[in-house]
């Protein structure tokens, strides 16, 4: 899935959607304590008032919600797993029988619950719907219905959420003329941030995939390897941050640990350069003579294929392993590069790192940023000041 499947997905998660359709859902409460099913219930979604409704596809959303390699990761899974959640998930997609349905989500269940422990109540919400897409846009005098020719897609989604103390409050009850503390004891269901997730299938060229499956975790770049391994049996993956951290080894290794602005901003400048070069087809990808040829081309001396090839070994244990590109740079148009000193903190888009430099200042260093414009500082525009002092001729 690439992160357009993923934002047409998420669009169309809103109530009274005509091409969306949330035909059942099945929640599940798990208590701490015991690591138990404590309450279950199955209920059709189209039976639940508007306002819990909201409530739940917002939660939903949030479920697909992220940064692709991040947040969201599609997965692929095990081969020749016992009791295969792939398995256990196409059945449920499938079946027709309420009754069945439920029994294999609490096989979901049950794989969750073994060998954890959870620090709170956990609440896991289940729903099998299907949303359609338009295989191409209607004109609007047409008279052919936009829901006439469609790709449609089944699909399981899954939300994890805990549960938080009801908070302890001082009322004041008009009727009675007094104030009265709040002795509610039911616990509140965070449905804001959900703690985990999954859709099944992917969906790849309109199509569905059912050998991948997007997983969905809390924390960006934090994966939950139970999860992940005993839950959904999936592959592992890495990370973007991963991704990240590698590649500037793999640097370090090669140019050594110190490296001017204008190298750095070359190399992020060709890393960027190779992503809008493959925009509509399947993310870049490089290896260790793609990395040569990138430093290469961003003015790295001494840099040749074995060199590079033994960097990239010596920090990747796969040699077939390929480097995203989308994720070895920093947001390229943000201010995602954080530049700290003990004077001042700065944030700067990789585009214009080219605009910064550590210098020599009268024997003392310095961070020169070249503006195109008189600087503001609390409202008073900075008079330039001359900090270079012209060597004099020295006379026999």
């Amino acid at each position: 899935m690439n992160k357009k499947d993923i934002a047409n997905i998420r669009r169309q998660f809103k109530i009274n959607n005509d091409l969306l359709e949330i035909k059942e859902m099945f929640n599940v409460y798990i208590m701490k304590e015991s690591s138990e099913i404590y309450h279950q219930q199955s209920l059709r979604f189209e039976l639940l008032e508007d306002e819990q409704k909201e409530l739940f596809v917002n939660n939903f959303k949030k479920v697909l919600t992220g940064q692709l390699d991040e947040k969201l990761f599609e997965l692929k899974f095990q081969r020749d797993v016992e009791n295969s959640s792939q398995l256990i998930l196409h059945q449920g997609l499938i079946c027709h029988d309420t009754e069945e349905w439920t029994s294999h989500m609490l096989k979901i269940v049950e794989k969750m619950l073994k060998d954890k422990q959870y620090e709170m109540d956990i609440v896991v919400s289940f729903i099998r719907g299907e949303y359609k897409k338009p295989m191409k846009r209607q004109s609007d005098d047409s008279e052919e219905s936009k829901l006439d020719t469609v790709y449609s897609h089944p699909f399981i989604l899954c939300s994890m959420n805990r549960t938080q103390d009801p908070k302890k409050e001082l009322l004041f009850d008009y009727v009675e003329k007094e104030f009265k503390y709040n002795i509610v004891v039911d616990p509140i269901i965070d449905l804001k941030a959900p703690i985990s997730g999954f859709m099944f299938p992917s969906v790849t060229d309109n199509a569905s995939d059912v050998n991948h499956i997007l997983y969905s975790t809390g924390k960006v770049n934090e994966l939950d390897d139970h999860f992940i391994n005993e839950v959904i049996n999936a592959e592992e993956i890495i990370t973007a941050q991963e991704d990240k951290d590698a590649f500037e080894e793999i640097v370090r290794n090669v140019a050594g640990k110190q490296i001017n602005t204008t190298t750095l901003s070359n190399v992020y400048d060709e890393v960027h350069r190779i992503i809008e070069e493959n925009e509509e087809e399947e993310v870049p990808k490089l290896d260790y003579r793609d990395v040569e040829q990138v430093l290469k081309s961003s003015g790295l001396e001494g840099v040749d294929r074995d060199k590079v090839e033994v960097a990239f070994k010596s920090v990747v244990d796969d040699e077939k392993y390929e480097l995203k590109a989308s994720n070895i740079v920093p947001k390229y148009t943000t201010k995602s590069i954080k530049i700290k000193t003990k004077i001042a903190d700065i944030a700067i888009s990789p585009q214009d790192l080219r605009y910064v430099r550590q210098v020599h200042v009268n024997g003392k260093l310095c961070l020169m940023i070249e503006v195109e414009e008189n600087t503001k500082i609390e409202g008073f525009e900075m008079i330039p000041e001359v900090l270079f002092e012209k060597v004099k001729d020295q006379v026999d």
